[in-house]
Formats: C-alpha cells, structure tokens, sequence
C-alpha cells in the first residue's frame, strides 16, 4: 500500500517539464514583413520559462489532481448551513443553450424576450413560493442580498422621516453575515441571546425592541436547525415597535413547498439560488441570491424591472424610489437559468417532499449520532442538526477539527465546524435531501469509528488526515500568508518524498483504514 502512495506521491510531482518535449508544434513564420517594429529595450533577453510536456503528460497531471479533490460529485459533503445538494446536470446543458448562453447583455428588449421571460417568470414563481409581492433576482449571493434587503429598509424608513432607526436586532443563533451587513451600511447591531432550547427569547426580544429599531433580522429555520415556533409572535412584537422584520432564508430547502414566510409576517427575505434551488455552490462563484419584499417595500426594489404588456417582456427603469442598481444587468443570468430549469422541473408538492426529505435525513442523523456526539438540541431539528465531540473525546483532548480532518481519511468531507458560535467544539451536519440512507449509514460508521478510535488511539484522530497526499496544515498561517507560487524544481522533489515516507509511517500505525 505505502509503495503504491510513494508512486502516485512521484506522479503528482509538480515538476513535469522535460526539455524539448512538447505537445504542439508551430511552422516557423519567414515572412520578414510580419516583423513588428519593437524597441531593443523590451524584448526578451532570454527564452520564457514555460513548461515542455506532452498533450497525455498534462492530461494525466490534472486527471490524478481532480481524483485528489474533494468534490460533490465524488463524496458526501455534508456542510452544515450551506446545503451541498446535488445538481442535476441538465441544468449545466440548459444554462448552454445558445439562444441564452449568446445573448449580448445589451441587445434589445425584442432581441432577448426568452431571457426576460425566464427571469420574469423566475421571479413570480419564487414571489408565489415565498408568499412574497414582488422579487428581484440582481443579488450575486446571500451576504449581497442582505445588503439590498438592509438597503430597502433604509430607503423605507427616510421615506417615512424615521431616521432615528439606526439599530437591527441579530439573535445569536443567526448567520454571521448577518451582523456584518448591519455594520457596513451603518447600522447598529444588537444582539440577543436564545434560550436553553435553541429559540429566540422573547423577553430578550421585547427589552432590545424600541423606536431605534429598524429591522430585526431572523435566520429561519436558525443555524442550530431550528425553526422559531414562536415566529408569529415574534413578527407581531416587531411590527408593533415599527420595525420591519427581514428573514435570512439561505435555510429555505427545509421549508419550501411547507410554509410562505410572508404568510406569517415577514417583510423582505433572500434566497440563495445555490443553496435551495440547486445551482452550483463554491469554487469562486459565480452565485446567485434574490430579494423578496411585501407590497409596501415594492417600490424600493433595485432596477431595471422586467415587466410583461401584451404578451411581451420589457425593461422598465423608472421606479423614483428604487434603491437603484446594484448588479450589472439582471444579475448572473446563466446561474439563475439552472433555477429556472430547477423550478420547472418540480410542482409545488415535490417541492414540499424535497423539504419533508431534507428534514427527515438530518433527524436521521441525530438520533443515530447523539448517543456519542452530544446534541445541542436532542429532540428534533429541521435540515441540519449540530452536534459535539463529547466528554468522552474531550477528556482525551480530541476536537471538533481533529474529527474533521480523520472524516478525509473515509473518504467523507468534513462537515462544518465550530459555528454556530454559540454552541462548543460545534459540529454542524446538513445531510440534504439527496443524499441516500446507504451514504448516510456509512456516514455514521466513519463517525462510531472515529469515536472508538478517539477514546482509544486519540493520537491517530489528532494527527489527521493519514491518507491525503497534504497532511495537516497550519490554517492560521495559510490564511494570513498564503503561498501560492512554487519556484524550485528541487524543494517540489524534497518535498513529495517527505510526504511519502509520513504516509507510509502513518499508515502502519492505522489498523482500520
């Protein structure tokens, strides 16, 4: 085993280029009339350095890297409050079709009536989903979409001479952009804390509400995954102090086709596409959010608009009162095509059995994992549910990372960890609603096993991960001071072959992998 990791570890050298290999070759241009007139101080002095390899040498090279990654579409990757759901592929080949993927931004409203007809329909389907009145789609994720809904807030209350309201209320158990927004458009964040069972505290709620209140901002269901039972009651304290209550909906995939949040008194809520409706999440974007509001906020709403008269989709720009633009164009309309298709592909009782499913997955979970992993909260949760190590793995000084990284070791990712804030050593798991019980099952096996290995071997789970060709890094460092160039051919070779001889040392001493 140690001999086959020393010579995958040989092949994933970076090193590759040999001198005078190539995949390609150019004819040498003898036309003395297509030389260009440079001046002597800028051309090279010397040939660029760039690589010699074949076309198979570069093939295989990021071929073996692609297997060394950690992806949705190779492991379960069960990233609490960030919903890793699968995506269907037709998506990928609908967000393609030339008629949208070539459409100039700028072309004419009679030139692009299927992209404006998709956004357009995009937007009422979701409005009728969310019970909301009115919906844009320019936010390029959640934390953007939070800015626009804090943004329409803001234009509410100058609108109405309340510009004392310079407070939002955050609870605890929100998501920690949350309070970031507040604060970049100047807003005072006030916390409040929940209570034992995971809920907002009313009588905390009732002391921070005043005439300085201008949003409370809910994240429903919370990142302890678990919906607020006592919302209604919540909205009515908010509405009575004057506030508008904005709901965080990146949680929505456990309530869509269930509940309409503006059945129960929410004024603005995001979604992010790339979470509930499955488009593609991570690697650098592009996302996609959308803001929805009630009918008195509508006239706030970011422009252009699309509107319909006649059978025909325009853009529509006037709008006094809009918070103005806050995106190029529509947004990033090749995201939002995979919601559309997403949305199409599923009746309003598919998507509550979506939602039901997602549900009963992360309950699955809990009770199977709560005896060894303590529960925050033991009795019920909705998407999601967040555990901890437990006294057993504490007492042996193994964390919540140390889980983390040996869960690389089974071929799992590790799932979020140390958030919420407000729960120690935080494990939080979100399962979704597409992942099978046969995946899950072996799941719980990896997490019984580590448990076992931690009350046993503490040493082989804190020094993990065993198995991947980069073992454990300095986090703190790799974050502040990042090395990204590699510029000696010889530190590459030195490198890998300390890396297999830890391997090979690592796995002598594990007996279950």
């Amino acid at each position: 085993m140690s001999q086959n990791i020393i010579r995958d570890d040989a092949a994933l050298s970076i090193e590759k280029s040999v001198e005078g290999r190539r995949a390609i070759r150019f004819n040498k241009v003898e036309d003395k009339s297509l030389s260009l007139d440079i001046p002597d101080n800028l051309l090279r002095k010397t040939k660029p350095l760039l690589p010699q390899l074949s076309e198979l040498d570069a093939v295989r090279h990021f071929t073996r890297l692609s297997r060394r990654s950690f992806s949705l579409d190779t492991h379960f990757y069960p990233l609490g409050s960030c919903t890793m759901k699968y995506n269907p592929k037709i998506n990928e080949d609908i967000s393609m079709f030339e008629g949208f993927a070539n459409l100039h931004p700028l072309a004419m409203d009679l030139s692009a009536q299927g992209t404006l007809e998709m956004l357009y329909d995009t937007e009422k389907i979701l409005c009728e989903i969310c019970g909301m009145d009115a919906m844009t789609l320019q936010p390029a994720a959640g934390a953007h979409s939070e800015f626009t809904g804090a943004l329409i807030a803001k234009a509410y209350f100058e609108k109405k001479g309340e510009s004392q309201r310079t407070e939002i209320i955050v609870p605890d158990s929100a998501h920690g952009t949350n309070p970031a927004t507040a604060v970049m458009l100047g807003f005072k964040t006030i916390n409040i804390k929940s209570t034992s069972g995971g809920q907002i505290d009313l009588n905390a709620l009732k002391a921070a509400l005043s005439d300085k209140t201008a949003i409370l901002m809910l994240t429903v269901p919370n990142t302890l995954g678990i919906f607020e039972f006592e919302i209604e009651e919540i909205n009515r304290l908010a509405h009575e102090a004057g506030a508008l209550v904005y709901m965080d909906g990146a949680n929505f995939n456990a309530l869509m086709g269930i509940i309409k949040p503006g059945n129960f008194g929410i004024d603005i809520m995001h979604l992010n596409m790339h979470k509930t409706f499955s488009t593609p999440h991570g690697g650098g974007g592009p996302g996609a959010g959308a803001i929805g509001v009630n009918k008195l906020l509508e006239e706030f709403l970011p422009y252009p608009r699309i509107i319909e008269e006649t059978g025909k989709f325009k853009i529509k720009e006037d709008y006094p009162r809009s918070i103005g633009k806050i995106k190029a164009y529509f947004g990033n309309t090749g995201v939002l095509l995979k919601t559309y298709a997403y949305l199409l592909m599923h009746s309003k009782e598919t998507l509550g059995e979506i939602a039901r499913n997602a549900i009963i997955n992360a309950n699955y979970l809990l009770k199977k994992l709560k005896k060894n992993y303590p529960a925050y909260c033991e009795d019920y949760c909705m998407h999601e549910c967040v555990l901890t190590p437990g006294k057993d793995l504490l007492a042996n000084k193994v964390r919540t990372l140390d889980i983390g990284k040996r869960l690389l070791d089974y071929g799992f990712h590790a799932p979020t960890v140390y958030f919420p804030l407000i729960v120690h050593e935080a494990i939080m798991i979100e399962p979704t609603e597409t992942e099978s019980k046969e995946t899950m099952d072996l799941f719980i096996e990896a997490m019984e096993k580590i448990f076992q290995e931690g009350k046993i071997n503490p040493e082989l789970v804190k020094n993990a991960p065993h198995t991947l060709c980069v073992k454990r890094l300095d986090e703190v460092a790799a974050a502040r001071k990042p090395d990204i160039n590699w510029e000696n051919s010889s530190a590459i070779e030195k490198f890998g072959s300390k890396t297999a001889d830890k391997l090979e040392t690592s796995l002598s001493d594990s007996k279950t992998l």
